[in-house]
């Protein structure tokens, strides 16, 4: 499915600029005024694609999340070892690390995000119901093919998979990151945690091959509420 297109580039840089704000200032402090002046046009031209600053900066989650959850499927269909939850999570973090906007909604982030949460809350709501949803069947589907270790259940990989996960993430930002300042090593050392929580000693390949597509379509099945949503917002 392609992305929804951005027909002005103008457009474009209204989103990169209101992205790089939001981050630097949170939510509260940021107005369509600044957000004109940093992409360098006319508070006109942001109003002509959107009605409000609550659906400018909305669009803006979603064209993360589009961009993060295609590149996940992407990759799943492309290696197969990816749909492992340890691979995965390494793919995931290293892309929340470079994405800072996509990585306040992956943790909730009331000082950027404010009352964006709740103006944006049914959309978001929604998005995060049907990501919960893929990665529930994600696991129930490795838990059946025998990829998760001996004895445990998909919803205690589950809940091991989302608890380091958050951990790493959180981690980073009380200045724990410094310790280990090199991304690439840090991702490396995550997609090892969550590999001893949660993996079979030896997941089986062909099976992994088997469930690849599967799982990559089930992450794609999201990019239709993405982009029906952007539509719904983008003039």
């Amino acid at each position: 499915m392609a992305a929804p297109e951005v027909p002005d580039p103008r457009l474009e840089r209204v989103l990169d600029s209101a992205a790089e704000l939001l981050v630097r200032w949170g939510y509260q402090r940021v107005t369509i005024d600044d957000v004109a002046r940093h992409a360098g046009i006319g508070k006109g031209t942001v109003y002509l694609h959107f009605r409000s600053k609550d659906a400018l900066f909305v669009t803006v989650l979603l064209r993360d999340q589009r961009k993060i959850v295609e590149h996940l499927a992407d990759r799943m269909e492309a290696d197969p070892r990816t749909v492992l939850p340890g691979c995965m999570m390494r793919l995931l973090y290293e892309q929340l690390i470079a994405e800072p906007v996509a990585r306040s909604l992956y943790l909730s982030d009331a000082e950027v995000l404010g009352r964006l949460a709740h103006e944006g809350g049914d959309t978001l709501g929604e998005l995060a119901t049907a990501r919960a949803e893929a990665i529930r069947q994600h696991m129930h589907l490795l838990g059946e093919a025998a990829c998760l270790r001996p004895g445990l259940t998909p919803a205690a990989a589950l809940y091991a998979f989302s608890a380091v996960a958050t951990g790493f993430l959180l981690v980073d930002g009380f200045g724990y990151g410094d310790l280990v300042p090199d991304v690439e090593e840090r991702s490396a050392l995550l997609e090892q945690t969550i590999a001893a929580a949660v993996h079979a000693p030896d997941p089986p390949a062909d099976e992994l091959a088997r469930l690849a597509p599967e799982i990559a379509q089930r992450y794609r099945s999201l990019l239709a509420h993405v982009d029906h949503e952007w539509r719904r917002r983008v003039r």
